[in-house]
């Protein structure tokens, strides 16, 4: 027996759904629950092979069947906020068949999307988007005289953004129908944190043996215009089915919130006895949970950052470190250990976060405010308003910038460079390597008169031998990394510049003699480096790891608004394409995006006009390229 059909031997009731319209056309709840049983052993067993996001799952089993065997999908809308736990939705909404291809090129989102099925009928990747969409959609619906329902799940992480907030303030105020459903596991990507987390503490009584029944006499939701339903057990179907179904017929107009109380990774012994529920794993042994394990490397960025801060901290004690529900994504958790007083986790808050940061450095602390490039872009208001505006040295430690793999276009961190390159004063920084982040760092906490920014990759470094301490560059300065002939100048910004090296190495081959500089400054760039490039090469080539806009953008108009762009060589900017790239491997997104050494050398050959022979010389001898 093949292992596929092994896995379907174990899954019969599974096997014989055709979709969720078959879950409505069952009575027994016994075998609802025999159908979750099997959908957790499905999940476990493709997500062990693919890696993703598996606790968040695990802990909406039961609420997926009971969701879909209660609503009438797709026409009825259900919107995941998140969309972390939305592989069982997946599972049982026609991609059973695709699971295994989950977050690989070319196969099934990580997340909800509304381009996959017709099951997802909003995206999600960034959190507290649900309330805000189903009202949306539901006051659109009133006004279309349609009368379907509109569900939104959403996580008491999530609870802690503003956004979600904006959305019960403004819900609450009208009549529009929709049903709410905060799925309250007392954890978000790690621990939560704040008075929400408080307060629905004290609303589930937990703590004890078993979640508080019954329904609290007043709480904030019904406050807030809400019909308050709960605290109900999650994980009891026959609860669920009941709630869900009264809910469902009942005529009384106005939005309505049904708290339920679950356990992220529940039904799977490791994941319970794992600090974040196993909130993200690579492939995995079911049986044990033991993650596969990669061949030792070099220290990722992450970590590598969170040494050079702790450096930094240990002789300089108005160093504070902030995050936004990301410790241990942003390394702020190695630095919360060392300095348990001087680290912030502000919860899914990144507008709160940027000002929390201002307010500190207003008073002359250095916060290093450390956010994921994506989720920096929630909070750009407040990047110029409260930072840039009043020149106030927060220093911005942007991690995942570039592509990023399996998470794809919603997590990729494409545009920091056209939305901070923008502003006046800040400076901006990205390293070639990982000792290039130390001194980065180092840099940021001796500018003490402006904003600054560093933003670095996903993922391991070069392996480059790593300083105690970083050094303090000169701000604005660039170097050369390899001294060529007139030929070709290649300027890069940031980790692309292995690959620039590479193209190098081949150029020469052909040559055309090549120097290779390391920009480390997007802004203010080198204007002296610049200059020097195109005054004595054929040919530049720019390139960094964001899309049009950014780095390549202000090198032009320097030389524009300086009349060099047409006196010396002729440039070529090389940036990520003007369209969202999907979840891939890394080496096949930049492949895709055309910026890997292969295309660099393509880039140059064009430049200096090469003739078509010496291209097909090129490509016959170098297949590799």
């Amino acid at each position: 027996m093949s292992a596929a059909d092994e896995r379907r031997h174990i899954t019969p009731l599974l096997n014989n759904l055709e979709g969720p319209h078959s879950l409505r056309q069952i009575d027994d709840t016994d075998l609802l629950k025999r159908i979750a049983e099997e959908l957790r052993n499905e999940l476990l067993d493709a997500v062990s092979l693919t890696g993703g996001h598996l606790g968040a799952g695990l802990g909406v089993v039961e609420l997926t069947v009971a969701l879909h065997a209660i609503f009438d999908t797709p026409e009825d809308r259900l919107i995941w906020d998140v969309s972390h736990q939305a592989y069982p939705h997946k599972i049982l909404t026609d991609r059973r068949d695709r699971i295994r291809t989950l977050r690989k090129g070319g196969g099934l989102s990580g997340f909800t999307r509304r381009a996959e099925s017709r099951y997802d009928p909003f995206g999600a990747a960034h959190s507290s988007t649900s309330i805000s969409a189903a009202l949306g959609m539901a006051v659109a619906r009133d006004l279309g005289g349609q009368r379907r329902n509109i569900v939104a799940v959403i996580g008491d992480g999530a609870m802690s953004a503003g956004m979600a907030y904006e959305a019960l303030n403004n819900a609450g105020a009208m009549a529009a129908r929709l049903i709410v459903v905060l799925n309250d596991n007392a954890m978000s990507i790690a621990a939560p944190v704040g008075a929400l987390n408080r307060y629905l503490s004290n609303l589930t009584g937990r703590g004890g043996s078993e979640p508080a029944c019954g329904r609290p006499d007043r709480t904030l939701f019904s406050d807030l215009g809400f019909r308050y339903v709960g605290p109900i057990d999650g994980h009891d179907l026959d609860q669920l089915l009941l709630t869900l179904r009264r809910v469902r017929d009942d005529p009384s107009p106005g939005p309505v919130l049904i708290h339920i109380v679950t356990e992220k990774g529940h039904g799977y012994a490791p994941a319970m006895g794992s600090p974040d529920r196993l909130h993200a794993v690579s492939g995995f042994d079911v049986t044990t949970g033991v993650q596969a394990k990669s061949s030792p490397q070099a220290p990722t960025y992450t970590e590598v950052y969170a040494k050079a801060l702790i450096a930094e901290a240990e002789i300089d004690s108005a160093i504070v470190a902030i995050t936004a529900a990301m410790p241990s994504g942003t390394g702020v958790d190695a630095f919360a250990k060392r300095f348990p007083k001087r680290a912030f986790d502000v919860g899914i808050a990144e507008q709160h976060a940027v000002t929390f940061a201002a307010g500190m450095a207003a008073e002359g602390m250095k916060p290093f405010c450390t956010i994921y490039s994506t989720f920096l872009q929630r909070a750009y208001d407040q990047v110029v308003h409260d930072v840039a505006l009043q020149s106030l040295p927060v220093r911005f430690a942007i991690d995942r910038a570039g592509l990023v793999g399996a998470d794809g276009a919603t997590h990729a961190g494409s545009f920091d460079l056209g939305y901070l390159g923008m502003l006046p004063g800040i400076v901006i920084m990205a390293p070639s390597d990982e000792a290039e982040l130390m001194h980065m760092v180092a840099t940021a906490v001796a500018i003490d008169d402006r904003p600054s920014a560093v933003r670095y990759p996903r993922g391991a470094g070069t392996g480059i031998a790593l300083p105690a301490r970083g050094k303090v560059l000169e701000v604005g300065r660039g170097r050369i990394v390899r001294e060529g002939g007139g030929d070709i100048a290649i300027l890069s910004l940031g980790t692309r510049l292995q690959e620039c090296l590479k193209a190098a190495d081949e150029l020469d081959g052909l040559g055309l003699s090549t120097t290779v500089a390391d920009a480390r400054f997007a802004k203010p760039i080198d204007c002296e480096l610049v200059e020097r490039l195109v005054r004595e090469h054929r040919a530049l080539i720019v390139i960094e790891e964001g899309v049009v806009g950014g780095f390549s953008s202000l090198v032009l108009h320097h030389l524009a608004v300086t009349n060099q762009i047409h006196t010396g060589a002729r440039i070529r900017p090389m940036v990520l394409p003007d369209r969202f790239l999907d979840h891939d491997h890394p080496h096949a997104q930049y492949d895709d995006a055309g910026l890997t050494a292969r295309h660099i050398v393509t880039a140059a050959l064009d430049l200096c006009a090469c003739s078509p022979g010496d291209r097909r010389r090129f490509a016959s001898a170098h297949p590799q390229f």
